[in-house]
């Protein structure tokens, strides 16, 4: 049985900003349902994914800002991030990790990418 990653849920302070943050992206924006008050859903989709993010009011009760480190497949990350960059996002530097596996929290053990670089290449974006 094929089992796909369909939504991820994202808490946060904000709903507007958020939208908007990910508008900016050039994120697609699947639905923003208000039901009341104390509940509303917005859901967008980066471009070229079959999943998606969801954020609002009454989604979760996880604290704002705790979902880090989402990673996104592209082809060309020095192209990705160039465009990010111009579509305003505050993104770091490309990096990898020194030991090859998976990024580690915070800065350490970060290098500079080498174009031939095997190991994952990272950037962070931040909202």
């Amino acid at each position: 049985m094929d089992t796909k990653l369909e939504v991820v849920v994202l808490p946060v302070s904000d709903v507007d900003r958020a939208k908007q943050f990910y508008q900016a992206l050039g994120w697609r924006e699947d639905g923003d349902f208000v039901v009341d008050e104390n509940f509303r859903v917005v859901q967008m989709t980066p471009p070229g994914s079959p999943a998606s993010v969801i954020f609002g009011k009454g989604v979760t009760d996880a604290a704002p800002g705790s979902v880090q480190n989402l990673v996104l497949a592209v082809d060309d990350i020095d192209k990705a991030r160039a465009e990010l960059a111009e579509r305003g996002a505050d993104i770091s530097e490309v990096y990898h990790d020194a030991g090859g596996v998976f990024y580690h929290a915070g800065t350490e053990a970060r290098t500079r990418p080498r174009p031939q670089a095997r190991h994952l290449r990272v950037i962070r974006v931040l909202q």
